[in-house]
């Protein structure tokens, strides 16, 4: 990108974690400016072309068999999830089911429901009280396990509270647990597969909906085509927005399960969903969507991303081994998530002034990356790196060299 002053800069957050295509992609912008000229508008009240190819293809994407409504943004698809499981949970004779368990750091959008289930107490300040009924547990982060306990033994530890909470809730009240395939914004926080896994058995034994937000982690970021994929499990509902469009145009669309939807087919004056949305599936998104999809599967920037992804991480680990600031590196696909402490020993985290000097010095170096800001008091100490998909080698070298001399510092 080139900065009204002339300065370069490698956009190392993809924008918000959005721009998977990279920038300047003008097939994407033919693509909306002729479905501008040919259908400019129509709501989804009697659908268009450009939305019924892109549900069908989103259904090829995750690999099942799902019934697709659009909005316009992850909070919105987020909040079309819960309005979903709520009313099928009534329609399927559970009308006390209406909780839903969410974790502690993980984000899932601005608007009242979804800033609810968002586990971060810093961006809740000064609007609750939020929508009742979310729910809120540990998240996976065993670099923060107890002393002396395994990796897996903590995950376990981490799925299990969640069953713990249907539980005490009485597990007739809870409709739904919700969370992304790995906590983005708040920290880069990755689980294991184990823990996935088990999370997917309690929702199924309990007559819990899992509901999985890959509005980040979708279209390729993960290295495959969703999150989810890379732990073998199948939600119940998948919410999704950014990378749909390479952040082109606002999309977001929330995806169901065919059988949950049976439940809508039923007879009687409210037993549709009654939802809508003006914007929501606008035909020209819906046609830049369709050949971002193409897009990325002609350029195989999934696999691009587990590749550079892969080799960013072990870079990264080689070399900040020893970096007495560095407390742990993790990755997923092609994201990163680099945590910061005072001390290496008591893993205290640094202080956000330190964090934000680090920040600044890659700015002035060409590279914008990011951190985990207004998340949870005193941990402002991820740096979060998401660069575009299409990165090439000289781009990525470029990012580690920049984002390591910006380390230096630290360390003297």
């Amino acid at each position: 990108m080139t900065a009204e002053d002339g300065r370069r800069y490698l956009d190392g957050m993809s924008g918000l974690w959005c721009v998977n295509a990279g920038y300047g992609r003008k097939e994407l912008a033919d693509a909306a400016a002729r479905q501008l000229e040919r259908l400019p508008y129509y709501p989804l009240t009697q659908s268009h072309l450009p939305a019924i190819e892109l549900a069908e293809q989103l259904g090829e994407w995750l690999e099942g068999d799902y019934v697709v409504f659009f909005s316009n943004s992850g909070s919105e698809a987020n909040e079309v999830a819960f309005k979903i499981a709520r009313q099928y949970h009534l329609q399927s004779g559970n009308p006390l089911r209406t909780k839903f368990v969410a974790r502690y750091r993980g984000y899932h959008g601005n608007s009242l429901g979804a800033l609810a289930a968002t586990g971060q107490a810093m961006r809740k300040l000064g609007y609750e009280p939020l929508a009742p009924g979310f729910l809120h547990v540990r998240p996976p982060d065993s670099y923060r396990r107890p002393e002396g306990m395994t990796a897996e033994a903590f995950q376990l530890l981490c799925a299990r509270e969640i069953e713990e909470r249907i539980v005490w809730e009485g597990e007739e009240t809870v409709a739904g647990v919700i969370l992304e395939p790995v906590i983005t914004g708040g920290g880069v926080i990755v689980p294991d597969p184990l823990y996935m896994q088990e999370v997917r058995r309690i929702c199924t034994e309990r007559g819990v909906l899992l509901i999985v937000d890959e509005v980040i982690c979708g279209f390729g970021r993960s290295g495959r085509k969703f999150g989810h994929h890379n732990y073998g499990v199948s939600p119940d509902i998948v919410t999704m927005a950014k990378g749909l469009t390479s952040g082109y145009l606002p999309l977001a669309a929330t995806a169901v399960k065919r059988e949950l939807h049976e439940a809508f087919r039923r007879t009687g004056a409210l037993a549709h969903l009654r939802h809508i949305n003006t914007f929501g599936g606008n035909p020209a998104a819906c046609a830049l969507a369709l050949a971002n999809l193409k897009l990325l599967e002609r350029e195989r920037l999934p696999q691009r991303a587990a590749e550079l992804g892969a080799k960013l991480l072990g870079d990264l680990r080689a070399e900040l081994a020893s970096h007495p600031q560095v407390g742990d590196i993790r990755g997923f696909g092609l994201m990163a998530g680099i945590e910061l402490v005072a001390d290496r020993s008591s893993r205290e985290p640094l202080g956000a002034a330190v964090v934000q000097a680090v920040l600044d010095r890659c700015r002035e170096a060409g590279l914008i990356i990011g951190k985990n800001g207004d998340t949870v008091a005193g941990m402002a100490n991820v740096l979060t790196i998401a660069p575009p998909l299409s990165s090439t080698d000289e781009d990525m070298a470029f990012l580690q060299t920049a984002l390591l001399e910006s380390l230096l510092p630290l360390a003297r």
